[in-house]
Protein backbone atom coordinates (compact mmCIF):
# COMPACT_ATOMS: atom_id res chain seq x y z
CA UNK A 1 0.00 0.00 0.00
CA UNK A 2 2.64 2.48 0.63
CA UNK A 3 4.10 1.74 -2.46
CA UNK A 4 0.74 2.82 -4.16
CA UNK A 5 0.42 5.45 -2.03
CA UNK A 6 4.09 7.02 -3.10
CA UNK A 7 2.69 6.29 -6.77
CA UNK A 8 -0.35 8.27 -6.31
CA UNK A 9 1.38 10.89 -5.13
CA UNK A 10 4.04 11.42 -7.35
CA UNK A 11 0.96 12.01 -10.08
CA UNK A 12 -0.49 14.28 -7.63
CA UNK A 13 2.38 16.01 -5.37
CA UNK A 14 -0.04 18.75 -4.75
CA UNK A 15 -2.70 16.37 -2.99
CA UNK A 16 -2.28 16.15 0.78
CA UNK A 17 -4.74 13.77 1.25
CA UNK A 18 -5.11 12.03 4.65
CA UNK A 19 -3.34 8.99 4.79
CA UNK A 20 -1.03 9.69 1.84
CA UNK A 21 -0.08 12.52 3.51
CA UNK A 22 0.86 11.00 6.94
CA UNK A 23 3.10 8.28 5.10
CA UNK A 24 5.23 11.46 3.28
CA UNK A 25 5.88 12.76 6.35
CA UNK A 26 6.46 9.53 7.91
CA UNK A 27 9.16 9.34 5.44
CA UNK A 28 10.77 12.28 6.30
CA UNK A 29 9.27 13.67 2.98
CA UNK A 30 7.64 17.31 3.42
CA UNK A 31 5.97 20.11 0.82
CA UNK A 32 8.64 22.47 0.14
CA UNK A 33 11.72 20.92 1.69
CA UNK A 34 13.39 19.24 -1.99
CA UNK A 35 16.59 17.82 0.19
CA UNK A 36 14.17 16.06 2.77
CA UNK A 37 12.52 14.62 -0.05
CA UNK A 38 14.87 13.35 -2.49
CA UNK A 39 17.41 11.93 0.85
CA UNK A 40 13.81 10.46 1.97
CA UNK A 41 13.66 8.91 -1.52
CA UNK A 42 16.83 7.31 -1.84
CA UNK A 43 16.95 6.00 1.75
CA UNK A 44 13.96 4.21 0.44
CA UNK A 45 15.26 3.03 -2.50
CA UNK A 46 18.42 2.09 -0.88
CA UNK A 47 16.05 -0.18 1.44
CA UNK A 48 13.81 -1.51 -1.57
CA UNK A 49 17.65 -2.12 -3.30
CA UNK A 50 18.72 -4.41 -0.54
CA UNK A 51 16.00 -6.39 0.29
CA UNK A 52 15.50 -7.46 -3.80
CA UNK A 53 19.44 -7.80 -3.50
CA UNK A 54 19.42 -9.73 -0.37
CA UNK A 55 16.24 -11.68 -1.41
CA UNK A 56 18.11 -12.42 -4.80
CA UNK A 57 21.29 -14.01 -2.61
CA UNK A 58 18.94 -16.15 -0.67
CA UNK A 59 17.15 -17.69 -3.69
CA UNK A 60 20.15 -18.22 -5.51
CA UNK A 61 22.28 -19.59 -2.85
CA UNK A 62 19.30 -22.33 -1.83
CA UNK A 63 18.69 -22.99 -5.58
CA UNK A 64 22.40 -23.85 -5.99
CA UNK A 65 22.51 -26.63 -2.97
CA UNK A 66 19.25 -27.86 -4.32
CA UNK A 67 21.36 -28.29 -7.73
CA UNK A 68 23.93 -30.11 -6.12
CA UNK A 69 21.77 -32.08 -4.09
CA UNK A 70 19.64 -33.15 -7.42
CA UNK A 71 22.69 -34.14 -9.08
CA UNK A 72 23.76 -36.81 -6.15
CA UNK A 73 20.02 -38.01 -6.29
CA UNK A 74 20.28 -39.04 -10.01
CA UNK A 75 23.64 -41.13 -8.42
CA UNK A 76 21.93 -42.76 -6.04
CA UNK A 77 18.32 -41.72 -6.21
CA UNK A 78 15.41 -44.63 -7.86
CA UNK A 79 12.54 -42.96 -9.72
CA UNK A 80 9.16 -44.39 -8.37
CA UNK A 81 6.13 -43.87 -10.88
CA UNK A 82 3.26 -44.97 -8.73
CA UNK A 83 4.59 -42.42 -5.84
CA UNK A 84 5.75 -40.06 -8.45
CA UNK A 85 8.74 -39.30 -6.08
CA UNK A 86 12.29 -40.58 -5.91
CA UNK A 87 13.47 -43.33 -3.36
CA UNK A 88 16.83 -43.15 -1.59
CA UNK A 89 18.04 -46.20 0.22
CA UNK A 90 18.41 -45.06 3.85
CA UNK A 91 17.09 -46.73 7.26
CA UNK A 92 15.83 -43.21 8.48
CA UNK A 93 12.28 -42.47 8.26
CA UNK A 94 12.29 -39.16 6.04
CA UNK A 95 10.97 -37.31 3.49
CA UNK A 96 11.60 -33.53 1.76
CA UNK A 97 10.87 -32.08 -1.59
CA UNK A 98 13.58 -29.91 -3.72
CA UNK A 99 11.32 -27.09 -5.00
CA UNK A 100 11.96 -25.11 -7.74
CA UNK A 101 12.26 -25.37 -11.96
CA UNK A 102 13.07 -28.90 -11.84
CA UNK A 103 11.33 -30.05 -8.14
CA UNK A 104 11.54 -33.33 -6.97
CA UNK A 105 9.93 -35.14 -3.87
CA UNK A 106 12.57 -37.53 -2.10
CA UNK A 107 11.35 -40.56 0.18
CA UNK A 108 13.39 -42.96 2.05
CA UNK A 109 13.61 -46.72 2.25
CA UNK A 110 12.49 -46.60 5.83
CA UNK A 111 9.66 -44.29 5.11
CA UNK A 112 8.45 -46.81 2.78
CA UNK A 113 8.72 -49.99 4.55
CA UNK A 114 7.02 -48.34 7.89
CA UNK A 115 4.61 -46.07 6.27
CA UNK A 116 1.16 -47.19 5.00
CA UNK A 117 0.03 -46.48 1.53
CA UNK A 118 -2.05 -43.85 2.83
CA UNK A 119 0.16 -42.54 5.19
CA UNK A 120 3.08 -42.49 2.67
CA UNK A 121 0.54 -40.54 0.29
CA UNK A 122 -0.10 -38.22 2.88
CA UNK A 123 3.37 -37.64 3.09
CA UNK A 124 4.17 -36.89 -0.67
CA UNK A 125 0.93 -34.94 -0.82
CA UNK A 126 2.39 -32.60 2.24
CA UNK A 127 5.78 -32.27 -0.03
CA UNK A 128 3.59 -31.60 -3.27
CA UNK A 129 1.51 -28.59 -1.40
CA UNK A 130 5.14 -26.94 -0.50
CA UNK A 131 6.54 -27.12 -4.35
CA UNK A 132 2.83 -25.88 -5.48
CA UNK A 133 2.72 -23.41 -3.29
CA UNK A 134 6.42 -22.08 -4.30
CA UNK A 135 7.32 -21.87 -0.71
CA UNK A 136 10.92 -21.70 -1.18
CA UNK A 137 10.42 -17.83 -2.53
CA UNK A 138 8.51 -17.25 0.52
CA UNK A 139 11.41 -18.36 2.87
CA UNK A 140 13.58 -16.48 0.76
CA UNK A 141 11.39 -13.69 1.14
CA UNK A 142 11.66 -13.81 5.16
CA UNK A 143 15.09 -14.72 5.10
CA UNK A 144 16.23 -11.77 3.05
CA UNK A 145 13.35 -9.21 5.27
CA UNK A 146 15.03 -10.41 8.38
CA UNK A 147 18.50 -9.50 7.22
CA UNK A 148 18.18 -6.15 5.95
CA UNK A 149 15.58 -5.16 9.13
CA UNK A 150 17.04 -8.29 11.82
CA UNK A 151 17.27 -5.30 14.37
CA UNK A 152 13.10 -5.21 14.29
CA UNK A 153 10.98 -7.62 16.30
CA UNK A 154 9.09 -8.26 13.76
CA UNK A 155 11.59 -9.71 11.93
CA UNK A 156 12.69 -11.85 14.01
CA UNK A 157 9.26 -12.98 15.11
CA UNK A 158 8.23 -13.42 10.86
CA UNK A 159 11.65 -15.73 10.80
CA UNK A 160 10.78 -17.66 13.69
CA UNK A 161 7.09 -18.15 13.10
CA UNK A 162 6.78 -18.39 8.99
CA UNK A 163 8.38 -22.53 8.30
CA UNK A 164 5.29 -23.32 10.99
CA UNK A 165 3.10 -21.21 8.88
CA UNK A 166 3.97 -22.55 5.52
CA UNK A 167 4.31 -26.19 7.18
CA UNK A 168 0.45 -25.78 8.35
CA UNK A 169 -0.66 -24.86 5.09
CA UNK A 170 0.60 -28.05 3.59
CA UNK A 171 -1.21 -29.54 6.00
CA UNK A 172 -4.49 -27.98 4.89
CA UNK A 173 -3.94 -28.87 1.39
CA UNK A 174 -3.24 -31.98 1.98
CA UNK A 175 -6.06 -32.55 4.42
CA UNK A 176 -8.17 -32.01 1.75
CA UNK A 177 -7.54 -35.55 0.17
CA UNK A 178 -6.70 -37.32 3.69
CA UNK A 179 -8.09 -37.68 6.43
CA UNK A 180 -6.98 -36.15 9.79
CA UNK A 181 -5.71 -39.25 11.27
CA UNK A 182 -3.95 -40.72 8.44
CA UNK A 183 -2.11 -37.36 8.11
CA UNK A 184 -1.16 -37.49 11.64
CA UNK A 185 -0.31 -40.84 12.05
CA UNK A 186 2.25 -40.27 9.34
CA UNK A 187 3.34 -36.78 11.25
CA UNK A 188 4.26 -38.99 14.09
CA UNK A 189 6.59 -41.52 12.00
CA UNK A 190 8.00 -38.92 10.25
CA UNK A 191 9.19 -36.97 13.42
CA UNK A 192 12.02 -39.10 14.08
CA UNK A 193 13.57 -38.70 10.77
CA UNK A 194 16.70 -37.50 9.90
CA UNK A 195 17.03 -33.23 8.80
CA UNK A 196 16.36 -32.17 5.07
CA UNK A 197 19.40 -31.39 3.28
CA UNK A 198 19.85 -27.31 2.82
CA UNK A 199 17.57 -26.18 0.14
CA UNK A 200 15.14 -28.52 0.81
CA UNK A 201 11.65 -28.27 2.74
CA UNK A 202 10.82 -31.21 4.95
CA UNK A 203 7.59 -33.07 6.31
CA UNK A 204 8.74 -32.99 9.89
CA UNK A 205 10.55 -30.89 11.72
CA UNK A 206 10.43 -28.98 15.29
CA UNK A 207 7.36 -27.72 14.50
CA UNK A 208 5.96 -31.47 14.54
CA UNK A 209 3.92 -31.23 18.42
CA UNK A 210 2.26 -28.20 17.27
CA UNK A 211 1.44 -29.35 13.65
CA UNK A 212 0.17 -32.66 15.60
CA UNK A 213 -1.70 -31.03 18.07
CA UNK A 214 -3.48 -28.53 15.40
CA UNK A 215 -4.16 -31.68 13.25
CA UNK A 216 -6.17 -33.76 16.07
CA UNK A 217 -8.12 -30.67 17.27
CA UNK A 218 -8.58 -28.74 14.03
CA UNK A 219 -10.67 -25.58 14.65
CA UNK A 220 -13.94 -24.59 13.20
CA UNK A 221 -13.69 -24.77 9.39
CA UNK A 222 -13.56 -21.32 7.68
CA UNK A 223 -17.14 -20.08 5.83
CA UNK A 224 -16.94 -20.64 1.91
CA UNK A 225 -17.27 -17.34 1.12
CA UNK A 226 -14.26 -15.91 2.92
CA UNK A 227 -11.92 -17.20 0.36
CA UNK A 228 -13.98 -14.96 -1.70
CA UNK A 229 -14.11 -12.27 0.48
CA UNK A 230 -10.37 -12.67 0.86
CA UNK A 231 -9.69 -12.29 -2.53
CA UNK A 232 -11.97 -9.39 -3.37
CA UNK A 233 -10.23 -7.53 -0.58
CA UNK A 234 -6.85 -8.24 -1.97
CA UNK A 235 -7.75 -7.40 -5.40
CA UNK A 236 -9.51 -3.85 -4.34
CA UNK A 237 -6.45 -3.06 -2.03
CA UNK A 238 -4.24 -1.94 -5.01
CA UNK A 239 -7.77 0.48 -5.57
CA UNK A 240 -8.04 2.05 -2.84
CA UNK A 241 -4.86 4.33 -2.83
CA UNK A 242 -6.65 6.00 -6.15
CA UNK A 243 -10.27 5.81 -3.82
CA UNK A 244 -8.23 8.40 -1.58
CA UNK A 245 -6.67 10.52 -4.21
CA UNK A 246 -9.85 11.38 -6.19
Amino acid sequence: MCVALAVVHALTPDAHVGVLYSCQVALGISPGEGAAARWGITALAVVAGAHVAVFAFHALRARGARNRHRTVLDMIGRRTPALRATVIEHPATAAYCLPGRHPRIVVSRGAVERLSDAELGAVVEHERAHIAGRHHLVLAAVHGFATVFGPLPLARHLLRQMPLLLEMAADDRTLRRYPHGVLAAALIEMASGQPAPRGALSAAGPTAVIRLQRILRPGPAAHPAARWVTLAASAALPVFPLALAC
